[in-house]
Parts: structure tokens; sequence; C-alpha cells
């Protein structure tokens, strides 16, 4: 457990992949986002909370639901790429945590603290959206993670229980290389890190 992944794994999974907004036409198949899924649910989340939920807009039917809600300038992106998802996280998630955190009584750590419900919710679904991430990359899957859409309104229309909250959308398939820009800058270790 303790090996290196190989330099290949390193450039596939960061230093060479990309945020991509234009797609091959190449599908993502059905086996493949459920593998996604598999993976992303093992990394960890605080009292193994797994907060996040996915939904994969893929129909065209689906996709005539989100268009509405996305910034002008995240439409044709999205609603070429084969697959978009929610990436979203269960304010109910307390619920779960007899089944999920058996060897305690985790959920009165929540229960009756909305502010801690909400941290907890959105933290953690935030970090498995990063696992979705990395691990779709893992897959050879691209992806174009974003911001720029209505939150409130795709709350609306994809989650109308209310309990459950997007955070963002990752677009998923077969990226065109051609179509990116040339990488942005990043910092270098001492701008952003030090050891004590």
């Amino acid at each position: 457990m303790n090996d290196r992944i190989s330099d290949g794994a390193l450039d596939r999974i960061f230093h060479d992949a990309r945020t991509h907004f234009s797609w091959s036409e190449k599908d993502v198949p059905d086996a493949v986002l459920r593998e996604l899924v598999d993976i992303t649910k093992m990394g960890p989340t605080s009292a193994n909370s797994s907060p996040a939920r996915f939904v994969f807009v893929r129909s065209k039917e689906a996709k005539a639901r989100l268009e509405p809600h996305l910034a002008e300038g995240n439409r044709v992106k999205t609603m070429s790429a084969p697959v978009c998802a929610i990436i979203a996280h269960d304010t109910n998630f307390h619920h779960h945590l007899p089944k999920l955190f058996p060897h305690t009584d985790a959920r009165s750590w929540f229960e009756g603290n909305d502010e801690h419900i909400a941290t907890t919710a959105f933290r953690n679904g935030t970090l498995q959206g990063a696992y979705f991430i990395i691990a779709a990359r893992a897959l050879g899957i691209d992806t174009g993670p974003m911001s720029g859409f209505d939150n409130a309104g795709v709350d609306a229309e994809f989650f109308p229980e209310g309990h459950i909250k997007s955070n963002f959308l990752c677009s998923l398939g077969y990226g065109e290389p051609s179509a990116l820009f040339p990488r942005s800058p990043r910092f270098e270790f001492d701008e952003i890190a030090k050891i004590l």
C-alpha cells in the first residue's frame, strides 16, 4: 500500500490533466459512471458521512431541464458534453449514520444543530467532488468542473425534496485537446506552503 504510483498515473490524474470544454462524440457508458461512483465513495469523509449525491445528466430531456439554469458562457460546452454530473450534498446525511458509522450514535452529533449539519455536508460533499474528478481522470474520462449556474434553479428542478443542495457541475467525456488553451500558471511551493 505504500508504493508510489507510476509517473504516468500522476500525469493522467494531475500533471497532464486539463479542464476540458470541447468534446468528442464518444459516449461514457453507464457501467463507467457506476464504476466512477463506486471509486469515489471509497474516499474518506468525516464519520463516513458520505453526503455527496450525483445526478448524471445525459439524455436530451435532462439536458433541456439543466440548460436554462446555466450561465450563458457555460451552455454550449455543457450541452455538447456526453454527460454533465451535478455534484450535490444531502443535508439529511446524518439520517444514514446508523448504517454508515454504526459503532456509536453519530447521528446525535448533528441532530438539532443546523449549522453543523450544513458545514459538514458542504465540506465533505466538496471533498467527495474532488475525489470524483480524480477518479474520473484515473478511469480515462476527461472532466470539465464548473460553477456558473443557478444553484437554486438546479435544486428546484432536480432536487425538489429540498434537502439535497447542488455544489458544482462537472462535464464528463473525452475531450478535444486541440481546443485547449495553454495551461495557466501555478504557485511555487514557497508561495503557498510551509514546513514547520
